[in-house]
């Protein structure tokens, strides 16, 4: 193995935690510099992780950064990942990948002239849940996958978090917030979106916070908050969509699939394990699988690590930014057919499943 990848993270936000966190555990990258508007946000996580303290634009500059670890708010997404590719860094990024299709088209355009790689999050599906439900689809455990479901519902983020306001502003919203983990997952699992249905709904127009200073304050909703509909794979199979905003509690699976000799429960794809189940025709039990794929107690990061071993060794890695711009241009497809009071909108994009994540592998060498 070659020297690791060393990275500037550019945001300190909640998220930049477990990031930092899960990181150290993977050999082939390291942690160089932190980055934030707020200086003193970068220096208290620079002190944390024993990190240079930097303004964006200096971390954008600097020759020991190799990649940018993009953690800013989705509205600035695009400007960190597209100022990081100019100063020729490679950019793994929290998702969505840009708050757009038209901001996300020229990041792969950029990254592909320059010789550059994109990441981007999730990697939850690189776990041993979703990659343990791949390898029983792949050698037919439940026949012939026919259908699918995938629910996300809650009553939004501002009773927990402090500032809330960015999840209902463009960009925001349950669909481009949760959107991507389930989506991801189920391209993973049954392959590209070729068309959609949906319908939305915005169940309150103001919203209020519910912890932290800014406890009391409301604030204005702009983003359609409950949206559902059905993906038409390029395989055929037909899944089912709910993502709310609007829902105090409900008794539903996360992702389930359904075949012709049999139903898979796959776990929370916004976690990266937990218990996949089969219920196989003519049985009235769910029976347990064992972990059969994926990167093992893994945590968030693993992607940048994956891609990290890509660039290495000159190959694919698997949550990448054509993935991203996939699952963004079938998310905004939903939206759109919403609009439109639920006429079908044609995906424009299409995407390689990425390679399968076998059991026991490594960042650094699967």
């Amino acid at each position: 193995m070659g020297e690791p990848l060393k990275v500037g993270v550019v945001g300190i936000g909640t998220i930049s935690k477990a990031y930092f966190e899960h990181m150290a555990k993977l050999s082939n990258v390291k942690v160089v510099a932190a980055a934030d508007l707020d200086v003193a946000r970068a220096k208290s996580a620079a002190d944390q992780y024993s990190v240079r303290a930097l303004t964006p634009d200096e971390l954008y500059a600097d020759d020991d950064v190799d990649a940018v670890l993009n953690l800013t708010i989705p509205a600035a997404h695009a400007s960190v990942a597209l100022a990081a590719l100019n100063a020729g860094k490679h950019v793994y990024g929290e998702k969505p990948l840009a708050a757009t299709r038209q901001e996300a088209r020229p990041l792969l355009e950029v990254a592909k002239q320059a010789g550059l790689r994109i990441g981007c999050a999730p990697d939850t599906v690189l776990g041993t849940g979703t990659q343990t439900a791949r390898v029983l689809l792949d050698r037919g455990d439940i026949g012939v996958p026919t259908a699918a479901t995938a629910f996300f519902v809650s009553p939004g983020p501002e009773p927990w978090h402090p500032d809330p306001e960015f999840y209902y502003k463009p960009g925001g919203g349950p669909l481009l917030d949760m959107g991507p983990y389930y989506l991801s997952s189920l391209v993973n699992l049954l392959g590209p979106v070729a068309r959609v249905t949906g319908r939305v709904g915005r169940a309150r127009q103001e919203r209020t916070v519910g912890s932290g200073p800014k406890q009391g304050t409301t604030f204005t909703v702009e983003v359609d908050t409950h949206i559902t509909g059905v993906l038409e794979h390029e395989s055929g199979v037909l899944t089912t969509v709910v993502t709310s905003f609007d829902v105090w509690g409900a008794k539903l699976p996360r992702i389930e699939v359904y075949g012709s000799e049999g139903s898979l429960s796959v776990p929370d794809p916004n976690t990266f394990a937990g218990e996949v189940a089969v219920l196989s025709a003519g049985s009235k039990e769910w029976t347990v699988a064992p972990v059969s794929g994926g990167y093992a107690d893994s945590g968030r990061g693993f992607g940048l690590g994956d891609m990290a071993r890509a660039i290495q060794n000159g190959t694919s890695h698997r949550a990448n930014g054509d993935l991203a711009f996939h699952v963004l241009d079938v998310m905004e497809s939903l939206l759109e057919s919403g609009a439109k009071g639920g006429a079908p909108v044609e995906v424009e994009s299409t995407v390689e499943r990425p390679e399968a994540v076998p059991e026991g592998a490594t960042p650094d060498v699967a």
